[in-house]
Parts: structure tokens; sequence; C-alpha cells
């Protein structure tokens, strides 16, 4: 019987974890779609953004936020013109040409724009506007690089979820089963040995008076009636 029960708790928690792993899932692709962008967040690796933005805050980015409407004082994330091979977020400074819209940005730290990473910057590098910021929480994906973080930020998810569901399942069935913890709740418990138990002398002595006060009372209430009765017929 042991193991079953081993085994169907098992069967459950891996359940769970599949769960927990497929809403996870679910909730990143909602992100994704909702933010407009392969990645709705960015953490700050460097200090060109100081003291607006700080290393390790997580940024959320807004991706439907068209490159049109874009204006001097917006804090954008793009891929920086040469090479494509860094993701900079920095603040626009000033809009360089129309048509094509191409913009120049600068850290606010920085000393000066910096050619081949703040500008040019035209629609494709363009990546989206930076909507909320959540201080300092980049250190985890800082020591942990990625799939390694997000795995373990899954499982850590899902091992805090499937305990409140165990724990939540285990007080459910108290509750329906034995509430009162008793030995063998189907069992009714013998009291036959009340009468035995001996009792309280001033309790009795006060209920018997009083219970034969009231058969007095009754027995002159019903002599009266009779003679009311007597009187009536006559």
């Amino acid at each position: 019987m042991k193991i079953l029960t081993k085994r169907s708790i098992s069967k459950g928690v891996i359940k769970d974890i599949v769960i927990v792993a497929l809403g996870v899932v679910v909730i990143w692709i909602g992100l994704q779609v909702a933010f407009g962008t392969q990645n709705p967040f960015y953490v700050v690796a460097s200090g060109s953004m100081i003291p607006e933005l700080q290393v390790y805050d997580v940024l959320i980015v807004q991706g439907h936020v068209d490159f049109e409407d874009i204006q001097v004082g917006d804090i954008i994330v793009f891929d920086r013109p040469s090479g494509h091979d860094r993701v900079i977020v920095h603040r626009v400074v000033s809009i360089t040409d129309d048509n094509p819209k191409t913009i120049r940005t600068k850290g606010d730290n920085n000393v000066a724009s910096i050619p081949g990473t703040d500008f040019p910057i035209t629609e494709k590098e363009y990546i989206g506007k930076v909507e909320y910021k959540i201080p300092q929480i980049g250190y985890v994906t800082q020591v942990l690089k990625p799939p390694t973080n997000y795995i373990l930020i899954v499982l850590v998810i899902g091992v805090m979820i499937v305990k409140e569901i165990i724990k939540r399942r285990n007080v459910k069935e108290l509750a329906l089963g034995d509430p009162l913890k008793t030995k063998d709740p189907d069992k009714l418990e013998d009291y036959s040995d009340l009468e035995t138990l001996e009792k309280d002398s001033a309790y009795s002595e006060n209920s018997e008076s009083k219970l034969s006060e009231k058969k007095s009372d009754e027995s002159n209430n019903l002599s009266n009636n009779d003679s009311k009765s007597s009187k009536v017929k006559d």
C-alpha cells in the first residue's frame, strides 16, 4: 500500500512540474507577444546610464512603440550599428535625419556619443523603448548564464508551487478525513459510564428542589381548574 502511495505522489509531482514548465513557456510567449520583442527583459551590464540606470537593473522593453514615434529624451535598446554584436541601452539625444529616420544616442554617464556605438541608429538597429526598470534583480542572470539561469528559475518556481499544492492537499485530506485526529474515526465512543460518574451534590439538590416545586404548582393549578369547571356546570 505504501509503494502505491509513493508512486502516486511521484506521478503527481511530475505532473505538477510539467504543468509549471508549460505555464512558464506560455507566459514567456505571452510576454513576447505583449511587448512585441523576442526578449522583453534586458539586464544593464555597464555604468554608462548611471544614475538613471544602475548595473544589474532589469529593463522591460516595449517593442510595440514604433521607431517613428521615438523622440529625444527616450531611453531605447538597440543593436550596436557597427557589427550588431552588442545590445546597448542609451538615451536619444538628437534626430540626425528624417528620411530615413536616423538618431543619435548617448549614455547619461558618458562624455560624448561614440561613433559606431551611439550612432547612426536606424529602424534596423532599433529593438524597443524602455518602459520599466526593476532594480538590482539582474544578479541572478549575471551569476548564471542562459539557459542555466532560466532553468534554475523555473525549477525554483516549480518546487515552490509543488510544495504549496501538496500542503493544501494534505490540509484538505485532513479536514475531510478526521479533523479531530482520532485513532478510529468510524468508531463511536462509548459513553455508557456517564451514569456511574459522581453527581454534583449542590446541582442535584437544587435541580430536585425545583422539580418538586414545579410538580406542586402543576397539581395546584389542576385542582383550581377542576373547581372552576364544577362551578360552571352548576
